[in-house]
C-alpha cells in the first residue's frame, strides 16, 4: 500500500512513515505542503490515499481537499489534523474526505484506519463526533480573546502581562480558563485551536 502523506511537520512525517513501513505499508511518500502533494501526484499517481494536514501551507481549509480530490480523481483522500472539532470532522466529510484522523491517535490506529479507508471505507472517530458542538460560542470575553491572541503569538504570560497591562498571576488565570473552554491540554493546544478556528 502506498501513501502520499502531506504534513509541514518533518517530525510528524518522519514518525508515522517510519511506523507505516515497520506495519508494511510499501511507500509512505512525505511532503511538506499542498502544492508538493499536488505535483507528486502529477508525477506518480500510484498511491492508495493521500492524506493532508488540514493546517498546513497552501490548504485553504477545505479549499485545499477540493483541490486535491479533484486531481486524485479514484484515489481516496483523508484528512489529519492536530485539533479535531466536530464540525471540522464532519465538515471533512462532507467535502469529500474519505476519513479524519486526529493526530492524537496512536500510529497503530492511524494505521488500522488507513487501510480501512483505501478499501472504501469512510472513517471518522466515532468519540468526537458525539461531542456537543463547540464551534459557535467558545464563550471567550474580549479580554480572553487578547491573552489568547498573545499565546497565539507565542508570547510568555510575562510578556502578554506587559503588554495588556496586567498582573501576570491575572494572566495565568485567563490561560487556565481559556484552556478548560477550548479544551486545551496546554497554552500550545491553545494557540493551535485558536487559529485553526479564526479566533485570532
Amino acid at each position: 500500500m502506498r501513501i502520499l502523506l502531506a504534513d509541514d511537520h518533518d517530525l510528524v512525517r518522519d514518525t508515522l512513515g517510519a511506523f507505516l513501513a515497520s506495519e508494511g505499508f510499501e511507500e509512505v511518500h512525505g511532503v511538506g505542503s499542498l502544492d508538493a502533494a499536488v505535483d507528486a501526484f502529477k508525477k506518480d499517481g500510484g498511491f492508495d490515499l493521500v492524506l493532508l494536514d488540514l493546517n498546513m501551507p497552501g490548504m485553504g481549509g477545505f479549499d485545499g481537499l477540493a483541490k486535491m480530490l479533484k486531481i486524485a480523481g479514484k484515489v481516496p483522500v483523508a484528512i489529519i489534523s492536530g485539533t479535531v472539532l466536530p464540525e471540522k470532522v464532519q465538515g471533512a466529510i462532507d467535502n469529500g474526505a474519505r476519513g479524519f484522523l486526529p493526530k492524537t491517535m496512536s500510529a497503530k490506529s492511524i494505521a488500522a484506519a488507513l487501510k480501512f479507508m483505501a478499501a472504501g471505507e469512510v472513517y471518522a472517530p466515532y468519540n468526537l463526533m458525539q461531542q456537543e458542538s463547540v464551534q459557535d460560542g467558545f464563550g471567550l470575553k474580549s479580554r480572553e480573546q487578547e491573552v489568547l491572541r498573545g499565546l497565539a503569538e507565542g508570547l510568555s504570560n510575562k510578556e502578554i502581562a506587559l503588554k495588556l497591562d496586567l498582573q501576570e498571576v491575572t494572566v495565568k488565570l485567563h490561560v487556565k480558563t481559556l484552556s478548560r473552554k477550548l479544551r486545551a491540554r496546554n497554552r500550545t493546544h491553545a494557540a493551535m485551536i485558536a487559529r485553526d478556528n479564526d479566533l485570532v
